[in-house]
């Protein structure tokens, strides 16, 4: 038999089947840290249009985990659409470096401030350990292909940040933004420390719920007012809690004027009682509390029950019946017991009605000394007590155990508590900061849309932002506060900025420090130092200040900001606030959230459920690379599943992507497109159908890159891998680049298709699958930029006129005898397509569109023959199919020619050559002659 195969133009590439993206990716990140590609990038974009999106600062603590990674990959796949669109787009990646998390790590490995060392050296440990951390998560960042200015990222805990949020700090004290209130805030008893709004998180907790009776105790003014004759003594007012130890700080208890009230006879204790409750919650009252046999007396307004003083349930104190704006009808008794020290609401009513708004609770939970019964109890044992009291005094109604949602510290996962104490707060009525807030909120696009009515729900809903910490690890507030008056010192705003540049100078410690004397001279006796710093959300929430203030390539209003779907109460909510409080503008045209990452089962990962996705350990096996493209080929408006069952699927898809791409360098590699290249006009008519479907997919795609429909992109790319050119285009062409001659002008139009496909495809994957679209680029051909990332999108040719085949047809009809001949292949009774030979019988309409490729309709189908047929002259045994509507008919037949030992198609024309008596006539043309000619496919 002779050898034929170097007669074949077989494809050529060093571009590997297998992509062993675990070995690959790193030396593909040397490459771009070796040439500098990010720095390369900044100096060709310069003087571009801007593209900004804003990084939120992730907490330095910890390594990262999937939700870094598919944060940071979305934002990522962003900036390089934008720069391969012609944008500069910098990414300058931050970290949240302040706080009680680090202050923790410190305490357990090295002990507290006092202990072992200083303050200044506790915050020293901080600072170090924060870096440390900085460092890890870089790395693993960078280890994910995501393009940065790694070397210069913004630090909370830089001194010129510091700084600079100083600056901005003075800023909100000018346009008096910034107080201090005695108010009640959420506290964490294991921070011992005041907690902002979005540092609570709402878990199930398991809560006693008790109804607790305070007494009327002038019940003759009661009766009469009401002209009520009641045969006993004891009437009474429930309220419900799940509270119970907030009872010894209540001082009076709240009714609605707009509800009916209905005084309930029952008995207790063999004794006849009566109970005022809401009409509405009689039933839920009865029910929860057990009672059967009970009647309704008389129903009154709630608008007449007042100047009526209750006696508290364990204590010598009277207190009062006032009107609640908080009370409702959805559950409880229809009054509320007020403790203004213990409650939001309760200390809006407090001041109302000139109540105590004492805090009887220590920062460590306990009960001060003056309590009685409970001197120093601590509060997470004081319900049992409490509950005793009452019962010792006739007045607990119920007590039951409920599981319901609850307010926990997002750090230690603990339940808080409410407590009032002197704090500092920016006012979100100063100024109409509330208001401006969310009138701006309108203007911003909300990428879902439904972030918009969150964020403003949140905002509206959200009382005065509690800024102060009692910690020691954060950014002081440098206040100096009238110790007679409470007021703040009047040159408040040029102390800060003198604070400021000793900070920039010599870091935080600079105030802390300082005397109070060196800043303000002789009214140092005057005034106390603050010694709070200020919440961390307060850190970040000025990063777009002091960021974009710093960094000439920056600006504000950013673009963009992208994070998890939690920032509404959180970064999104600090950074609108501050913006509209600085700048009287929202600080982002367009917000991106994303759901979170979840296990198959839509749970959420834990180490405790084994079900954590480690992707510091997916680059290590699967790479980079598949969890860059589980991100895109996710819908992110809801939460991300992921497994290894999920992951190992997503590889299989890349394998088809990469395979797409090296079938098309294997077949470039003797093509020179600026010698090689065949005019639009000129190709053969599937390789222009080729060039228009790419043209056309190109559109498509950058629209859903600007719509941020990453999934989609993933769906769009790897159905044209897959069925556009795996099962179609590249099949069909297979035969005319390896058979017909080099330079032909058939193979060279298909080369010069495959050119534009590889050309485009390797720049729509680039954001996604930016190591294997740089590792394409390296293989590929010609005088080009030393990075992908240094390109813009492909110019593909646009087609000037339509199309002479109808390949919608053929796509369609060559789908019906695929399955057919497979039919035939599974009954072995032919081996592959090439065996068998099709006749096909159509009507005029489907003739006329197919009829005039006779002679190349043989490479379409991928058989070695192809007759066309009227309909008039189907034989019995054909094979109905429906086409585009219209019926046509096929008859599958086995041949009996030789096989072409060089093209295996099966001819008449094998062994009539005496030279060449094992190929084809055309596999001769091909080899020594002037070559076939294709014109259609």
């Amino acid at each position: 038999m002779t050898d034929y195969k170097n007669t074949l133009n077989l494809p050529n590439t060093k571009f590997p089947m297998k992509a062993g993206l675990a070995q690959r990716e790193p030396k593909l990140l040397d490459h771009w840290d070796n040439n500098d590609i990010y720095f390369q990038i900044r100096k060709s974009s310069k003087n571009r249009e801007k593209f900004i999106l804003h990084d939120g600062p992730p907490y330095a603590n910890g390594d990262i985990h999937l939700g870094h990674a598919l944060n940071h990959i979305l934002k990522d796949i962003i900036i390089k659409y934008k720069t391969l669109c012609g944008f500069d787009a910098p990414y300058v990646p931050g970290w949240d470096c302040h706080g009680l998390p680090i202050e923790l790590q410190i305490e357990k490995k090295k002990g507290k401030v006092g202990e072992k060392f200083t303050t200044n050296q506790f915050r020293d440990a901080c600072r170090s350990y924060a870096q440390e951390q900085v460092n890890r998560q870089r790395d693993s960042l960078k280890r994910l292909g995501i393009f940065g200015d790694w070397n210069n990222p913004y630090l909370t805990m830089d001194p010129i940040y510091e700084a600079d949020q100083l600056r901005a700090f003075s800023k909100m004290i000018d346009k008096g933004l910034i107080y201090r209130g005695y108010k009640p805030v959420h506290w964490c008893l294991d921070c011992s420390s005041a907690l902002a709004e979005a540092e609570v998180e709402y878990q199930d907790k398991s809560s006693d719920s008790i109804d607790a009776l305070f007494q009327v105790l002038d019940r003759k003014s009661f009766l009469d007012k009401h002209g009520i004759t009641l045969d006993s003594n004891r009437l009474y007012v429930p309220i419900w809690t799940t509270t119970p130890w907030t009872l010894p700080g209540n001082f009076a208890v709240a009714v609605s004027k707009n509800f009916e009230y209905s005084l309930v006879q029952t008995i207790s204790h063999g004794e006849a009682i009566y109970l005022i409750v809401g009409s509405e919650l009689v039933d839920e009252v009865l029910s929860r509390t057990g009672i059967e046999d009970a009647k309704i007396i008389k129903k009154i307004n709630g608008s007449s029950l007042t100047d009526i003083k209750l006696k508290h349930p364990f204590y010598d104190r009277d207190v009062p019946l006032v009107f609640g704006h908080h009370v409702t009808t959805e559950s409880g008794t229809g009054a509320v017991h007020i403790a203004p020290g213990h409650g939001h609401d309760d200390f809006i009513i407090g001041q109302k009605n000139n109540l105590p708004l004492d805090c009887l609770v220590s920062a460590e939970g306990k009960y001060t000394s003056s309590v009685e019964y409970l001197s120093n109890e601590h509060v997470s044992k004081a319900n049992i007590k409490v509950i005793e009291l009452l019962r010792g005094n006739n007045c607990l109604l119920s007590h039951n155990v409920i599981n319901h949602s609850y307010p926990h510290c997002w750090r230690h996962k603990s339940a808080i508590i409410v407590r009032a104490t002197p704090q500092w707060f920016i006012s979100l009525d100063a100024g109409g900061l509330k208001k401006k807030a969310i009138k701006a909120s309108s203007d911003v696009q909300w990428i879902p849309d439904w972030g918009q009515e969150r964020i403003e729900g949140m905002i509206n809903n959200r009382p005065d932002w509690c800024i102060s910490r009692q910690r020691t690890w954060g950014v002081p507030i440098p206040l100096f506060v009238n110790i007679q008056e409470g007021n703040i010192h009047p040159d408040s705003s040029n102390i800060i900025k003198n604070v400021a540049n000793l900070v920039e100078k010599d870091g935080i410690n600079a105030w802390f420090d300082i005397s109070a004397e060196a800043l303000i001279g002789q009214d140092a006796d005057l005034y106390e130092k603050v010694e709070d710093v200020m919440d961390v959300w307060l850190d970040s929430g000025f990063s777009h200040q002091v960021v974009a203030n710093r960094r000439k390539d920056l600006r504000f209003p950013a673009d963009l900001y992208l994070e998890g779907s939690d920032q509404h109460r959180g970064w999104f909510q600090s950074s609108l606030i501050t913006g509209i409080g600085i700048n009287n503008q929202a600080p982002y045209k367009k917000v991106l959230t994303h759901g979170f990452a979840v296990d198959e089962k839509g749970h959420k990962m834990s180490k405790s459920l084994g079900n954590v996705i480690d992707p510091n350990k997916i680059c290590k096996t699967l790479g980079a690379d598949v969890l860059r493209l589980w991100v895109a080929a996710t819908d992110y408006k809801s939460e991300m599943s992921a497994s290894q069952e999920i992951l190992n699927r997503v590889s299989d898809a890349y394998r088809r992507i990469r395979n797409t791409q090296r079938f098309l360098l294997g077949n470039l590699s003797d093509f020179n497109f600026s010698s090689d290249q065949i005019l639009l006009e000129d190709m053969v008519n599937l390789d222009r159908w080729a060039v228009e479907k790419t043209y056309l997919l190109q559109k498509e795609i950058l629209d859903l890159y600007n719509q941020f429909e990453f999934h989609q992109i993933f769906h769009t790319i790897h159905n044209f891998c897959v069925l556009d050119m795996g099962s179609f285009y590249l099949d069909i062409i297979k035969d005319r680049i390896y058979t017909n001659k080099p330079d032909s002008l058939s193979r060279r139009s298909a080369q010069t298709a495959m050119y534009h496909i590889l050309e485009a495809m390797v720049r729509w994957l680039a954001p996604i699958l930016s190591f294997t679209a740089e590792e394409v680029w390296s293989e590929m051909s010609g005088s080009r930029e030393k990075s992908v990332f240094l390109s813009r999108w492909h110019n593909i040719p646009k087609e000037k006129k339509s199309l002479e085949v109808d390949w919608l047809l053929i796509i369609e009809l060559r789908q019906a005898i695929s399955k057919e001949l497979e039919k035939l292949r599974e009954k072995s009774i032919i081996g592959s397509p090439l065996d068998a030979g099709i006749d096909i019988y159509c009507s005029d309409s489907v003739l006329n569109k197919v009829s005039f490729l006779h002679e190349e309709l043989k490479f379409i189908f991928i058989t070695s023959e192809v007759n066309i047929f009227d309909q008039s002259k189907i034989p019995k045994d054909s094979i109905n199919i429906n086409v585009s509507g219209s019926e046509v008919s096929i008859s599958i037949k086995s041949l009996n020619h030789n096989k072409c030992i060089r093209c295996w198609h099966y001819s008449a024309s094998v062994g009539t050559n005496d030279k060449h008596k094992e190929i084809c006539s055309r596999c001769i043309s091909n080899i020594e002659g002037a070559g076939e000619n294709r014109i259609y496919a």
